[in-house]
Formats: structure tokens, C-alpha cells, sequence
């Protein structure tokens, strides 16, 4: 079979990009590895209808996001802000204002480091050392920004940080989708040619044509767009023929941090809606809502670890939610459903932070190859835009428009 364009994975990147060569009049085949569209969104939906919760990208930040866009004001809805704010410290639980009581909170040091950006291509663990007036300061702004970041701050470049912060332009606020993330993905490939389980093993390539090789057989196309993180590539589970050295390096330059998501059931409904922060690094951020049996942990970094260690041990869950949310000490629980970002074959982690070091890494990444390959997907912007879903939705209309500009010529 032949195509005009071969997309390779239906996350947001990969659909943005196919949905606008689709609307130009060309023939587009998405092939996909997992059994649904979304890549790294994923929702939970308990089996009472309540509130779907998600298990992968947590929020839509800006009310200028395209994903408004995308699914239309009426689908959008604001995430309430009514909600205790927490902190767990040293083991000891407290209101989350005590990290700004006598030093700064995290947050404002976050900010401090985004508004005083340097050329110097500085870790922010050094730029943290620097600022921070005391041990306690210092440790709480690391954990924060593990949870933020995926990754250590030692390796991350605050320049880098800073610059994608600065690029934002969605504003404030922070929004859901209607019924649950996943909702944006389905709407994106509503018309569209998606193949499911679909994984494409070998990208063999020349000028002008690519031969995709996968369980199906070949699919034959004029370009394709590789959306998958790259390290799925350096893991060998797409290969891609004569790839350039300096691509290779690029790839190899930008590994997506742990990640590890968690619905924990339990036997009793929680008293008060509550977002808790694990100074400790056990536990990431725990949230709960008011009246609801489910409990909801994102740890990214060594709380990635440390949550998954947790879900596989007897007691584990129970130990660690006893921590944060002491009202769980009396409640069973009766089921689980996590998403291991960090051990998931088609992620390999739960996104990218830009990285001392290498920060040419996402712009040879995203560099097409002779007008024939092209990249997509939030590494390969990765120190300029933020890695979320605002940024996956540009990377996929960059490549969409490198395409378009090609076919013009």
C-alpha cells in the first residue's frame, strides 16, 4: 500500500500533524503500537461514573491553549481551585503554606530562577545552591521541581527552563477537558486513517520515499513524521535506516524522566478534596476529592520509584497514603490501576527536560532529513516550549507546515 504520509504515533503531535496535512488534501496513514490513540494521555474512568481522573497529562494550562481550540469553550471545563493544599515533610503532615513561613515556597523560587535567566548553561541544582538560604529552602525547591521536571535538577539547565517558561504564551489558569483527557485525542482522530496496534519496526528510507516495516507488512509513503520519543529509537524499537550520526547523538541527548500514575480505590469516600506534596520524595503529589473513593498519585523522578516499589509491596499503598491523607489508615483498598510511564515501551518515561549539556539535543532532533523524514512530538521542543500538550500540538503543526512547504516547492 501507498500513502502520501506516513505519521508514526497517535499521541497529540502525531494527530495534530495528520489532521493538518488531511485538511491540505493529502493522504495520510497514521500507524500506532498501543490499542488507543493519546500516547502519554490516558484517563481513568471509575466504573460508578464518577469524575474521570487522569492518569498521564494532568491538566490543560492557559486559556489560550489550542486544545480550547480543539474541542470547543463548551468542553472546557475550569479546575477548581477549592482545595487543601498540603505538605508532607520530615514524615510529618502540615498545611502547605509552612514551606513559605520564614523562606521562600518552591514556587517562588521557581519563579526567581524563570525571571533571572543566564547564558551560562548552569544546572538549576547550582543555580538552587546558590539561592537557597538554607538547607530545608533548598530541599523542598528540588523535590518541587523532580515533580515538575522529571528529573533531577543537577541535570536540568536552568537557562533552558527558564527560556521554555518565557516562550509560554497561553496565559493563566488551568483547565480540564469535558468527560476526561482523552477526549482530545479521539476528537483529533476522528477523521483520520489510524491503524491500532500498529507498531512500525523499520523506517527504511531514500530521497522522496519511505518504506515502513512492521507485523502488517510495508506501507510505502513519500515522507513520514516520527512523533515516538526518542528513546524509543534508541532503544531499537523503531529503527530508523541510515540515520545521521548527529541525529543518534540528539536522541541519545534526550531521555524522558520517571513517571509512574496510580488510582488507588479505597473502602471509604475521602472527607475533604486535598492535593498533598511529598517534600520526602516518597510520594509525589496525592490528591483526593471530596465524597470520592479514589485517590490519585503522580510521582515523577525517584517518587516514581519509590510509588511503584509502594503499589508492588503488601501494605506498600496503604503505608505511603497514611502519610499524606491520614484519613486512608482506616479505609481498605480495594483496587488499583496505575500507568508506568517510565517502564511503558512506547514512552519510556513521562516526558523530556531540557538537560545541561545539550541543548542543541531538540533542535537536531527536530531537523528534517533530505524532505523525506521529519520529528515531531514534545522532545523537539524541548528547551524552547514547554513539554506539554501545548508544545506537542506545535511540534505537530511545525512538521505538518515543513511537509506543506516541500509539496509547494
Amino acid at each position: 500500500m501507498r500513502t502520501d504520509v506516513l505519521v508514526v504515533g497517535a499521541g497529540i503531535s502525531g494527530l495534530t500533524c495528520a489532521s493538518r496535512l488531511t485538511e491540505a488534501g493529502l493522504r495520510v496513514v497514521v500507524q500506532e503500537s498501543r490499542a488507543r490513540v493519546g500516547g502519554r494521555i490516558r484517563t481513568f474512568r471509575p466504573a460508578d461514573g464518577g469524575p474521570a481522573l487522569e492518569l498521564g497529562a494532568q491538566v490543560v494550562h492557559g486559556a489560550r491553549n489550542p486544545v480550547h481550540a480543539v474541542m470547543g469553550g463548551d468542553r472546557m471545563e475550569t479546575v477548581p481551585r477549592d482545595v487543601a493544599a498540603r505538605v508532607v515533610e520530615d514524615g510529618v503532615a502540615a498545611d502547605m503554606g509552612v514551606l513559605a513561613r520564614g523562606r521562600r515556597g518552591p514556587w517562588a523560587l521557581e519563579a526567581e530562577l524563570n525571571a533571572a535567566p543566564t547564558d551560562a548553561d548552569v544546572s538549576v541544582g547550582d543555580r538552587l545552591r546558590s539561592r537557597c538560604a538554607d538547607a530545608a529552602e533548598e530541599r523542598a525547591a528540588r523535590e518541587w521541581y523532580r515533580q515538575n521536571w522529571a528529573a533531577d535538577p543537577d541535570e536540568v539547565s536552568a537557562p533552558a527552563v527558564a527560556a521554555a517558561h518565557r516562550a509560554d504564551a497561553v496565559g493563566g489558569g488551568e483547565y480540564a477537558v469535558s468527560g476526561g483527557f482523552d477526549r482530545l485525542p479521539e476528537q483529533l482522530a476522528r477523521s483520520l486513517d489510524v491503524r491500532l496496534g500498529c507498531p512500525v519496526d523499520l523506517l527504511d528510507w531514500s530521497t522522496g520515499q519511505v518504506r515502513a516495516h512492521g507485523a502488517q507488512g510495508v506501507l510505502r509513503a513519500g515522507a513520514a513524521v516520527v512523533t515516538v520519543p526518542p528513546q524509543v529509537v534508541v532503544s531499537g524499537r523503531l529503527r530508523i535506516g541510515g540515520l545521521p550520526a548527529t541525529k543518534w547523538q540528539a536522541a541519545k541527548d534526550l531521555p524522558a524522566g520517571d513517571g509512574y500514575c496510580v488510582v488507588v480505590t479505597l473502602s471509604a469516600p475521602a472527607p475533604e478534596s486535598a492535593v498533598v506534596f511529598d517534600v520526602d520524595g516518597a510520594g509525589g503529589f496525592t490528591r483526593s476529592r471530596a465524597g470520592r473513593p479514589e485517590v490519585l498519585i503522580v510521582a515523577k523522578a525517584g517518587a516514581a520509584a519509590a510509588v511503584r516499589a509502594a503499589t508492588r509491596e503488601s501494605g506498600g499503598l496503604t503505608a505511603l497514603l497514611a502519610r499524606s491523607l491520614p484519613w486512608t489508615r482506616s479505609a481498605r483498598v480495594l483496587a488499583t490501576e496505575a500507568a508506568d510511564w517510565g517502564n511503558d515501551p512506547w514512552s519510556g518515561g513521562a516526558f523530556t527536560a531540557p538537560r545541561t549539556g545539550a541543548r542543541d539535543a531538540a533542535v537536531l532532533w527536530a531537523e528534517p532529513i533530505e524532505n523525506t523524514l521529519f520529528f515531531a512530538g514534545e522532545a523537539t521542543v524541548c528547551g524552547r516550549e514547554l513539554p506539554w500538550v501545548q508544545g506537542a500540538i506545535a511540534s505537530g503543526e511545525r512538521a505538518a507546515a515543513q511537509i506543506l512547504s516541500g509539496v509547494a516547492r
